[in-house]
C-alpha cells in the first residue's frame, strides 16, 4: 500500500471525525426523542408545546385563569417586617430587653453573637381600612390602599443569606440554573403581545440584587422565555437601536442573511436553541418599532406624574412602577421589579433603620399606592396579580455585630417569619393569612412556604403546579420544586 502524505491523512481523519460526531449527535437526538415520546405516552411528561419560530404565542393553562399577568415588586436587601406590617405589642414592651437563651438556642444568624437585646418597633403602627390591617407610619400612602391587599404574615424560609434567599424566592431553588418564575410563566402561557417581551425586568436602587441574574434566568427552559433587563433612563434596551449609517431596511437584509445562516444550522443540528435565536433576533427587530413607544412615559398625564412621583429620564422605582403598568397594558405577561437597598443591618447610616431604612419607605410608598390605585382605576387588577416581597424577615433582636452595641440601629437576617402581600388577580382583598408568635420572630399560624407561593401564583394563573413541568436531567421540573412533594396551593387567601 503506497505512503499517505500528511494532508491526506488529515482530510481521512477530519472526515471520520466529522462523521462521528454527526452519528453521535444524531443517536442522542434520537434516543432524547424516543425518551421523552416514550415519557409522554406513560403520562410522566406535561412539557407545554411550543412552536420554537413563534415561542410567545399565547397557550391556554390547564384550569380557567383567576389572573393573565403578573407584577411582581421584590425588595431585595429583606424589609423588616416588624417596622412596616407586623406590629408586635409584647415585643414593644420588651424593648431593650436581653434576649431569651431559649430564643437563641440551636439557632444561626449572619451577624448576631453572644446575647443581643430585643428590639421593639422603631416607627408607631396603626390600623387602616375596614379590614383593619396593620401598618407603621413609615407607608402612609399606601396604607390607603389596606382594603385592596391580602398580607400572608406567616412566610418561612430555609436561607438567610441574601443571594440564596433571592434564588429560592424568584427560581424555587438556592442552587444558580434553574428556571426564574417568570420563565415559567412566560413558558406556559406565551404572551399577547408579539411585539414586546413577555417577561421583562426593571431594577432601581443603583445595584443588581445580590444573586445577580440569575433571579430572571430562564435555566433550562429555552432561552427566548429568559427576563429581558429594560431600563428606565436612556434607551429601554441597550444596542437595540440601529448604528449610525444602519438604516431600517439594511436592518432587515442583514437579518435575513443571518436567518438563512441560523435555518441551515438548524436544519443540520437540530439544536432548538438555534431555531430561538432566530425568534429573538425578530423581537429584537420588532421592538425597535415598538420598545421606545411602551417606555416613554412623556405621553402620560401631569396626573398620573403626580400620582406615581415619576421623574421621565431618571433611574428610579416610582418609574418602574408607572413602567410595569404600562407594560402589562399593552400585553407583557411579567414584570419583575428588583429595587436594591432594603437591608437594614445598621452597619452604616444608609442601611439602619433610623436613617436609610426611611429614606427606601418615602421613595417606595407612593408608586406602591399609585400601581395598585392606577390598576384598579383601568379595570387592570381584577386580572393582574401584584406580589410585593422581600427574600426572608428580620429579627426581633437588635444587631449587635461582634457581640458590641453598634452605632445605628438595625435588625439581622430571619428566615422564620416574614411578611408579603398580594393584590388583584383572584386574591381576597383586605385579607390576612397567617400569624407570627409574640414577638415577630417565628411563623406560628398557618406557615406559608416558598413553594406554597410558588404553588399559589401559578393556580391563579390557571396552572396545577404540578403538571407545569420540564424534562430535565432525568427530571420532570418544576417551579414548586420536585426535591418538596408537600407544596400546596394556599387556598386560603383565594378570592
Amino acid at each position: 500500500m503506497p505512503p499517505i502524505d500528511a494532508a491526506t491523512q488529515l482530510l481521512h481523519d477530519r472526515a471520520l471525525a466529522n462523521t462521528r460526531r454527526q452519528f453521535l449527535a444524531g443517536a442522542t437526538g434520537l434516543l432524547g426523542g424516543l425518551w421523552l415520546a416514550d415519557a409522554r405516552a406513560r403520562g410522566e411528561s406535561s412539557a407545554i408545546a411550543v412552536d420554537p419560530t413563534r415561542p410567545l404565542l399565547p397557550r391556554p393553562p390547564h384550569l380557567p385563569p383567576r389572573a393573565t399577568r403578573v407584577i411582581h415588586l421584590h425588595m431585595a436587601g429583606a424589609p423588616s417586617q416588624l417596622e412596616l406590617f407586623d406590629f408586635k405589642p409584647e415585643l414593644q414592651r420588651l424593648d431593650g430587653q436581653p434576649t431569651p437563651a431559649s430564643l437563641l438556642e440551636g439557632k444561626r444568624f449572619a451577624f448576631i453573637q453572644g446575647v443581643p437585646r430585643l428590639l421593639g418597633p422603631v416607627y408607631p403602627f396603626a390600623r387602616h381600612g375596614e379590614s383593619g390591617h396593620w401598618f407603621s407610619d413609615r407607608l402612609p400612602l399606601l396604607a390607603t390602599q389596606a382594603d385592596s391587599l391580602c398580607f400572608v404574615k406567616s412566610m418561612v424560609t430555609d436561607q438567610f443569606n441574601h443571594g440564596p434567599a433571592q434564588m429560592l424566592m424568584h427560581t424555587g431553588s438556592q442552587n444558580p440554573g434553574l428556571a426564574s418564575a417568570g420563565a415559567w410563566v412566560t413558558y406556559g402561557l406565551g404572551s399577547p403581545n408579539q411585539d414586546l417581551p413577555g417577561f421583562v425586568v426593571l431594577t432601581s436602587g443603583g445595584k443588581l440584587p445580590d444573586a445577580g441574574k440569575t433571579v430572571w434566568s430562564s435555566g433550562f427552559l429555552p432561552s427566548v422565555f429568559q427576563g429581558v433587563q429594560c431600563r428606565s433612563e436612556g434607551d429601554p434596551v441597550l444596542f437595540l437601536a440601529n448604528p449610525s449609517g444602519v438604516d431600517r431596511d439594511l436592518r432587515r437584509k442583514m437579518l435575513d442573511a443571518i436567518d438563512a445562516i441560523n435555518q441551515r444550522t438548524a436544519a443540520e443540528f437540530g439544536d432548538p436553541e438555534t431555531v430561538t435565536r432566530i425568534a429573538q433576533y425578530e423581537l429584537a427587530y420588532r421592538m425597535q418599532a415598538t420598545a421606545s413607544e411602551a417606555f416613554d412615559l412623556r405621553g402620560e398625564t401631569q396626573e398620573t406624574h403626580a400620582l406615581y412621583g415619576t421623574e421621565p429620564g431618571k433611574e428610579s422605582f416610582a418609574n418602574n412602577c408607572l413602567l410595569a403598568r404600562r407594560l402589562v397594558e399593552r400585553g407583557v405577561r411579567f414584570v419583575q421589579l428588583f429595587d436594591w437597598g432594603w437591608d437594614s443591618h445598621g452597619a452604616a447610616a444608609s442601611e439602619a433603620l433610623n436613617e436609610g431604612f426611611k429614606g427606601k419607605c418615602r421613595a417606595a410608598d407612593r408608586p406602591l399606592m399609585a400601581l395598585v390605585a392606577d390598576l384598579a382605576r383601568r379595570g387592570l387588577l381584577d386580572d393582574t396579580l401584584v406580589i410585593w416581597t422581600g427574600e426572608f424577615g428580620r429579627t426581633p433582636m437588635q444587631e449587635n455585630r461582634s457581640g458590641k452595641e453598634m452605632a445605628f440601629i438595625g435588625r439581622d437576617h430571619n428566615p422564620g417569619a416574614f411578611t408579603i402581600w398580594l393584590a388583584g388577580g383572584g386574591v381576597k382583598a383586605g385579607h390576612c393569612h397567617g400569624a407570627t408568635d409574640d414577638l415577630g420572630y417565628q411563623a406560628a399560624v398557618d406557615p406559608v412556604s416558598v413553594h406554597d407561593l410558588h404553588a399559589t401564583i401559578l393556580h391563579l394563573l390557571g396552572f396545577d403546579h404540578l403538571r407545569l413541568t420540564f424534562p430535565f436531567m432525568g427530571l420532570n421540573q418544576r417551579l414548586s420544586n420536585v426535591t418538596k412533594p408537600g407544596s400546596r396551593v394556599v387556598t386560603e387567601i383565594l378570592a
